[in-house]
């Protein structure tokens, strides 16, 4: 079971730490103190941490640590190269998803950025290479921001039996798979609609809005999205999507997470919808399924009771590899950790600076 979270925040990374008793505290000093870190990456492959950070005008930067971030090394970040297609090549705003390749390909990364282009490595993020065949789609001139004025991408998965199989969620730009490492793409959204745009575009494959996308370490062919409008599940590997109907109190959110072994049990944080940003009721609750979305439990021992607005963002929600242990954050800086699977929370801290991501180590 893990015994550390990362805790990505608008100020800066801190680390989270199990003691002795079974308390959660934080551990140290925060890292980049004061400055928004906006995707973390511990990779298990060989412990390199990673952290990027958005500075505004200073723009965006990537740090690497060897030595759990005791010290950080400075690398370029992903960006767009001058014949990228555009007349003026594009700036990227944010680094929005970091994963690991497969156990198969030290050194391979993958990046996701706002705007929407998927960036890969070879050497640990020493370099990084636009991945053109994605980027020069011609759909991609559909694509459009959601909370962002630039489509971005948020989600990476990457198969563990097939390192070449990899699937990207991008807000607002569909779910896409490449079978052979990134050389070709297909948009996979059937069965996902959007309730945003006009009826003869509401199943239009390149505009729907997943706002976070995972699969099942045990299960790859198993993937849950937490839609703009809904949740939907694959059991196909992404191929299509059923809608889950049964999610409550509310099937707006940005978050979900997935049993690493069981395929038809997983965690939503819901909110009332997109024009308002809150919990339901004025009161933060997870809900649960255990059989594939058929039912839902809503959990809520030990989260605040109303008047409580806080918001989970798409990241902030995580499960450790083991499947015992849950964490989330809160726009409004609270982190709470479950050690049964959401029955009871106990919260760690609730003056943190609102949290972009959760990570278990």
């Amino acid at each position: 079971m893990s015994e550390r979270i990362r805790v990505a925040t608008r100020k800066g990374l801190f680390t989270v730490e199990r003691d002795t008793s079974g308390k959660w505290n934080i551990a140290g000093e925060p890292a980049f103190l004061g400055d928004p870190v906006t995707i973390v990456l511990d990779d298990p492959r060989d412990g390199t941490l990673y952290a990027a950070l958005n500075l505004g005008h200073f723009g965006v930067k990537l740090r690497r640590s060897s030595d759990d971030g005791k010290t950080w090394d400075e690398l370029d970040a992903p960006s767009f190269p001058a014949e990228s297609g555009e007349a003026d090549a594009p700036s990227t705003h944010q680094v929005w998803a970091l994963e690991p390749g497969g156990a198969d390909q030290p050194g391979v990364l993958w990046a996701g950025a706002i705007p929407a282009g998927l960036f890969r490595s070879t050497d640990g993020g020493d370099s990084w290479q636009l991945v053109r065949s994605l980027w020069d789609r011609p759909e991609r001139k559909q694509w459009f921001g959601g909370g962002y004025d630039d489509a971005g991408i948020h989600s990476i998965v990457v198969d563990p039996r097939d390192s070449r199989r990899v699937l990207v969620g991008i807000s607002c730009g569909g779910v896409w798979v490449t079978t052979d490492g990134g050389e070709t793409w297909d948009c996979t959204t059937q069965g996902m609609y959007a309730e945003y745009m006009p009826p003869e575009k509401r199943e239009d494959p390149a505009i729907q809005d997943p706002h976070r996308m995972v699969a099942c370490a045990a299960d790859p062919d198993r993937l849950w999205v937490q839609h703009h409008n809904g949740v939907f599940r694959s059991d196909d590997g992404g191929a299509r999507w059923n809608e889950v109907t049964a999610i409550r109190p509310a099937k707006f959110g940005f978050a979900v997470a997935v049993h690493p072994q069981r395929p038809d049990t997983a965690w939503f944080v819901p909110g009332v919808k997109d024009e308002c940003r809150v919990p339901v009721d004025a009161r933060v609750v997870v809900a649960r399924t255990t059989d594939g979305g058929g039912s839902f439990d809503l959990l809520g021992r030990g989260l605040p009771e109303e008047p409580a607005y806080d918001l989970v963002f798409r990241h902030a929600l995580d499960i450790d590899a083991a499947g015992d242990r849950l964490a989330f954050g809160s726009t409004t800086g609270s982190l709470w950790v479950t050690e049964d699977g959401g029955e009871s929370w106990v919260a760690v801290s609730q003056h943190l600076p609102p949290v972009y991501q959760v990570r278990f180590v």
